[in-house]
């Protein structure tokens, strides 16, 4: 099936770019946009784009989009849409929606009238009154942002995040969409050491294991396009990606983390990942930590100290982490915060900063200890 469709692959504000490099990495051509990245692709390229894409967090579908001042141009542009090319006789097909600075500003009324409008459709091209849903899942978003109306399908499903390896986020989730991010704009690269000198449950150097080993980040789990009707056998796609993956190939990635529980769990999310015994957890306090070589990089989430009463222990903790990248001379480290005085505590200022959220927290990556950069003559 070579029929080109319009994509958006969704990313987390910060991430478009990331995701639309990931996509053309893929000889998917894209380009970024608030809120994710747009392409153009077949049905088995989206279908990579669903095993592949580490910093996105869902593939959707592009119906259409018309523009809506009203709700009864939103009906009629939804019903002159193809529904049914993707829903069938018994399809499930829940709408979900959302408005932004639009004159129909009502969720529930617009999710209401698409709905309706597909079934209408539906109605004149199957000859029935009356629509089951009790087979395959076609998930419906309406979007409206300003005058314009946007219909996609998802098909993705549960979210990109979700790789299978985790079972429990720790009291500092990241999550692996943003952890992967962080580990691609880390100034690491495969053969260089990686530490985590708190590495939680694990997430930050699994994602690099994963990237080092060539391991597509969707390769145990199902996409939600997978079950839509008249798509194309996606066999030799998912055999294309198992056949790449290389656990072998990782070496020199290890965390630590002063809670054994967490470098339990770790250790269990690295099983559940396929990489057993490929990354190193130890228990160990960061104050002490010392990695051999004489070139790496150190990638952590620290605390951010969001209540008062542990702010002044976090704080002690960024002067120890500055302590920490003094002792490893050739070294780099990078740190997600969300705490202002970071680079006051840490002892200088970071050679690179750029700016994301981790959940609903306004965030900063620093890095520290980057080569000056030589000024052009």
């Amino acid at each position: 099936m070579s029929t080109q469709f319009e994509w958006i692959a969704t990313a987390a504000f910060g991430l478009e770019g990331v995701v639309a490099q990931e996509l053309k990495r893929l000889d998917i051509p894209a380009r970024a946009e608030n809120g994710g990245a747009r392409f153009s692709a077949t049905f088995e390229d989206a279908m990579r784009a669903n095993l592949w894409l580490r910093c996105a967090d869902r593939v959707l579908l592009v119906v259409g989009r018309f523009e809506a001042h009203s709700f009864e141009e939103l009906f009629e542009g939804v019903k002159a849409l193809p529904w049914e090319d993707f829903i069938g006789r018994n399809t499930r097909f829940p709408v979900s929606g959302k408005c932004a600075r639009s004159q129909l500003m009502s969720v529930r009324d617009c999710q209401a009238i698409t709905k309706k409008a597909i079934v209408e459709r539906l109605k004149s091209r199957y000859g029935m009154s009356w629509f089951e849903e009790s087979e395959e899942t076609v998930a419906i978003d309406v979007a409206l942002h300003g005058d314009m109306a946007q219909l996609t399908l998802d098909a993705s499903g549960v979210a990109l995040n979700r790789r299978g390896y985790r079972t429990w986020n720790g009291e500092a989730p990241l999550r692996e969409t943003l952890a992967a991010a962080l580990v691609s704009l880390s100034p690491w690269r495969p053969g260089m050491r990686l530490h985590d000198p708190m590495c939680g449950t694990g997430t930050l150097m699994i994602e690099a294991a994963m990237r080092m080993a060539n391991r597509a980040p969707g390769l145990t789990r199902e996409f939600a396009m997978e079950s839509w009707r008249g798509m194309p056998d996606f066999t030799a796609i998912r055999e294309e990606a198992k056949a790449q993956f290389e656990p072998e190939r990782i070496e020199g990635i290890s965390g630590s983390d002063i809670d054994p529980e967490a470098v339990e769990l770790a250790n269990r999310h690295l099983r559940q990942a396929g990489l057993a015994d490929r990354v190193s957890f130890t228990v160990g306090d960061a104050r002490e930590c010392r990695i051999e070589g004489e070139r790496g990089a150190f990638l952590c989430n620290p605390p951010y100290g969001e209540r008062l009463s542990d702010r002044k222990e976090c704080e002690a903790l960024y002067r120890e982490m500055g302590l920490l990248l003094r002792r490893h001379p050739g070294f780099t480290l990078s740190a997600i915060t969300s705490h202002p005085g970071f680079e006051r505590c840490f002892g200088r200022r970071a050679d690179k900063k750029r700016r994301f959220y981790n959940g609903r927290l306004e965030c900063e990556f620093m890095t520290f200890g980057l080569p000056p950069v030589k000024k052009k003559k």
